[in-house]
């Protein structure tokens, strides 16, 4: 449609194209016709004979023609004042008053096609150079400061144009009343063009395009029809096109707020059918006055933001805020629908939710000790560390909690984001899974399971969830980041580094199979307390197997860090040096003889 309008504004305002139409720079100004051509002045090169090329100027608010003489010093400009086509002749003035200096340019340029008229009959000319007078002896016809040349005919006296005190130069015998310098006029005259072929022909004259300079060519007259628009139609089709690019607006606002209402019809079903599980639903008005304004904020994420709240005096709470940018609902959905579903000592009970308009918002209790991210610290930190005892139960209870969702659920439950920050402590340090954002349903005997994006935190993700070159999405995509939450554990430091978005690297930890081997990094005094790291970092280093069939499943996991026998705990090879070097069949027989790990088939 704009287009369209475009279209019929440039066909309006388009000139009409009447190639013998005679041109003209205003109302008082020369008819321009062959062998002159009106071009524009920013556009020289249009021009095929400059000497009769003429350009539209304006002066003192005037509309006025100009041509532009070439010569050997550059070239002169002259109005034209009128221009006789029987007679072939052109007056021009000088705005400037310096007719005499550009008359003498003028003589000097033998190329120009122009003559000085009549030829019939001559006079003699006085040229003086004045440039001695002082600045207040002047006349009015010519500004002797800036031009200092005077022309006079020879037969007036020089007394009556003041030129007494002027130096004369020379004389010039030059056509009577060809040049009337002190009226700073000039007449010239040009030789006609022979167009009697063209006119025989019933056709016109023009210069030749890419021809000879002075070479012309004929060609026909034909005026072309000019197309214009009436206002009315102009306007009809601006107002039909203002008209439909509001009604598209008003029809994606539609669809928009239409779009919004499925979603909430979406959440009021999901909300129904939900009601048998009685969990606490809160008001947006509630959850204000829970958490006294949203005064006090925990945390931030990428799916929302968590702040602390009051059910009551020994009641506290943590609402976390789900982002507006999520989309359809189905986020809320997930997590409320899979939380509502299990009940387990370490993983985090959903006590409410929030359905209120636009707002979403999820209710947990509040565990004083944080995330397990805040007690991560190097054994020999011994000022923070929580020891080797609290941190094999931590490790075993974040286990169990897996167990609990891979097997213990109707459905087997995928977390897909185990990482330090969304395993919550409570105040006995019992681990407590919490974020189920990313999470997903499976069906029971399901093992491979379809994604369409990668989603979890990067260095906790596992390589099938990134790359399908390492085998298929599964429960086993939960070990992986699980055994790399236990190594952080251990060794009290990430394994992954971050220097900039675009530079992102996990570690494989090296040091955890230096450990292993003797050359030992941490300081262990207790031999009890050196068993225990030995099998947090075996069973982690099994967990973090780059193929998912050579990881254990989450029971055999529970199986080792439960067993007191550590003989039977064998170390995993290292993929940088032992998975090139070892078939299939290798790497299969030596993951079932630790503990005859349960595989899960890809």
């Amino acid at each position: 449609m704009m287009l369209l309008l475009m279209l019929m504004l440039s066909i309006n305002n388009g000139r009409s194209i009447d190639e013998c139409k005679e041109l003209s720079c205003g109302q008082d100004e020369p008819i321009i016709r062959f062998p002159f051509q009106l071009v524009n002045e920013s556009s020289q090169d249009q021009c095929l004979y400059p000497e009769f090329c003429l350009y539209c100027t304006t002066i003192h608010g005037y509309n006025e023609t100009m041509v532009s003489l070439p010569t050997t010093s550059g070239p002169i400009k002259f109005l034209v004042e009128k221009i006789d086509y029987e007679s072939n002749q052109i007056l021009v003035w000088d705005p400037e008053k310096c007719m005499a200096t550009k008359f003498l340019k003028l003589t000097t340029s033998s190329f120009l096609p122009y003559r000085f008229s009549p030829v019939s009959e001559t006079t003699e000319y006085s040229f003086f150079d004045c440039s001695s007078l002082s600045s207040s002896k002047y006349d009015q016809s010519q500004n002797r400061i800036t031009c200092p040349i005077y022309g006079s005919n020879s037969n007036h006296s020089v007394f009556t144009w003041n030129l007494a005190s002027c130096i004369k130069m020379f004389d010039i015998n030059l056509p009577i009343m060809a040049p009337d310098l002190t009226n700073n006029l000039l007449d010239l005259s040009w030789l006609e063009q022979n167009c009697t072929v063209c006119e025989a022909k019933g056709m016109e004259c023009k210069w030749k395009n890419n021809g000879t300079k002075g070479e012309t060519e004929c060609f026909g007259c034909y005026k072309k029809r000019k197309t214009i628009l009436p206002k009315s139609l102009i306007y009809s089709a601006t107002g039909s096109i203002l008209l439909g690019l509001i009604l598209i607006a008003l029809f994606k606002i539609f669809l928009y707020f239409r779009k919004k209402e499925e979603d909430q019809i979406r959440v009021d079903k999901f909300l129904e059918d939900y009601r048998a599980q009685k969990p606490a639903r809160f008001s947006y008005a509630d959850l204000k006055r829970i958490t006294n304004g949203f005064k006090e904020k925990l945390g931030e994420g990428a799916h929302g933001t968590v702040f602390k709240g009051k059910l009551s005096t020994e009641i506290l709470v943590a609402v976390k805020m789900l982002n507006g940018t999520q989309g359809e609902g189905k986020e809320f959905i997930n997590e409320v629908g899979i939380m509502g579903k299990i009940h387990h000592i370490n993983v985090v009970r959903l006590i409410g939710f929030c359905a209120d308009g636009i707002h979403r918002a999820l209710v947990y209790n509040l565990f004083s000790n944080g995330s397990l991210q805040s007690f991560i610290f190097s054994p020999d930190n011994k000022d923070h560390f929580l020891g080797w005892e609290k941190l094999q139960q931590i490790g075993i209870g974040i286990a169990k909690g897996i167990e609990y969702l891979h097997q213990g659920c109707n459905h087997p439950i995928i977390h897909f984001d185990i990482n330090p920050h969304n395993v919550l402590l409570d105040d006995s340090f019992t681990p407590k899974i919490s974020d189920f954002g990313l999470a997903k349903l499976c069906s029971k005997n399901l093992s491979v399971v379809s994604m369409t994006a990668a989603k979890g935190t990067f260095g906790y993700m596992a390589p099938e969830v990134l790359s399908r070159n390492f085998g298929n999405v599964s429960l086993k995509s939960d070990i992986y980041s699980y055994g790399m939450l236990l190594l952080e554990m251990v060794g009290g430091r990430k394994n992954i580094e971050t220097s900039s978005a675009e530079n992102f690297n996990v570690l494989y930890p090296e040091w955890i199979h230096n450990l292993l081997e003797g050359d030992v990094h941490i300081h262990i005094e207790n031999e009890v307390d050196f068993k225990i790291a030995k099998k947090l970092a075996i069973v982690g280093l099994w967990c973090i197997q780059w193929q998912p069939i050579n990881r254990p499943s989450i029971k055999a996991v529970v199986q080792m860090l439960e067993t007191r026998d550590d003989s039977q705990l064998i170390v995993p090879p290292n993929p940088f040096q032992s998975t090139t070097s070892m078939t299939t069949n290798e790497k299969t027989t030596l993951a079932r003889r630790t503990f005859q790990m349960e595989i899960i088939q890809e």
